[in-house]
């Protein structure tokens, strides 16, 4: 899964914003018309969107009518009209947020992390994940256990944040793999139950008895008892 999905033809304003927001450490796509853009919501999952009103072709707004249609990303729309009008319409259609044209790259960097916070509801006191003995530090990207530090990163570390995300629901295995690799991701399926296995050898008492992350039958795996 990448981060966010940029959705502006201005090239160099597009670049601009894209060079700083992966300097606030999130991964980037850009895509410069709605054409586009809606190809790549296609092939990969997007935690946010930014998406320009005024676009070749098809503009902001038609294309946030189509990705309403079976997309819940967070949308923040991007645009030089600031009538009230324009941003009654974006919201009507679904969009989350609006910025205006022309803006800084801290009031648009706010933004984000704020429609961040309220779509996944991980605020400052949402970084730290704590259960069954496992805490988990979504900043600084570090797993504990019994306050041990254990080896934890990558893919590895995204698959047990995610599952203790969800805490107490069965996951099935196509969305976990989908919402931690990303759809378009070359990876097999398969490969979900290697790095499920390699968890359970570091956070589990007995990996052959796994108490932590359980096999769900017929549907995939869950993070502690049912909620």
């Amino acid at each position: 899964m990448t981060d966010i999905l940029i959705i502006e033809d201005n090239e160099e304003l597009g670049g601009l914003i894209a060079d700083f927001l992966k300097k606030e450490g999130w991964t980037v796509r850009r895509a410069f018309s709605a054409e586009e853009g809606l190809l790549a919501l296609e092939e990969e999952s997007f935690k946010l969107l930014l998406l320009d009103v005024m676009l070749p072709g098809k503009n902001g707004f038609e294309a946030l009518g189509e990705i309403r249609k079976n997309k819940n990303v967070p949308v923040l729309m991007m645009s030089a009209k600031t009538d009230d009008d324009s941003k009654i319409l974006g919201m009507e259609i679904g969009a989350d947020d609006y910025v205006d044209k022309p803006f800084s790259i801290p009031v648009l960097t706010s933004k984000i992390k704020a429609l961040m916070r309220r779509s996944y509801d991980i605020g400052e006191e949402k970084e730290i994940l704590s259960a069954e003995g496992i805490t988990v530090d979504l900043s600084a990207r570090k797993v504990y256990k019994n306050d041990r530090l254990i080896d934890v990163k990558g893919k590895e570390f995204d698959l047990l944040a995610y599952l203790m995300q969800h805490r107490g629901k069965a996951l099935s295995k196509e969305a976990i793999f989908n919402q931690v690799w990303g759809e378009s991701c070359f990876s097999e399926l398969s490969s979900l139950g290697v790095y499920v296995s390699w968890l359970r050898e570091k956070i589990e008492d007995n990996p052959r008895e796994p108490k932590l992350i359980k096999t769900v039958y017929k549907v995939g795996y869950q993070f502690g008892e049912s909620s």
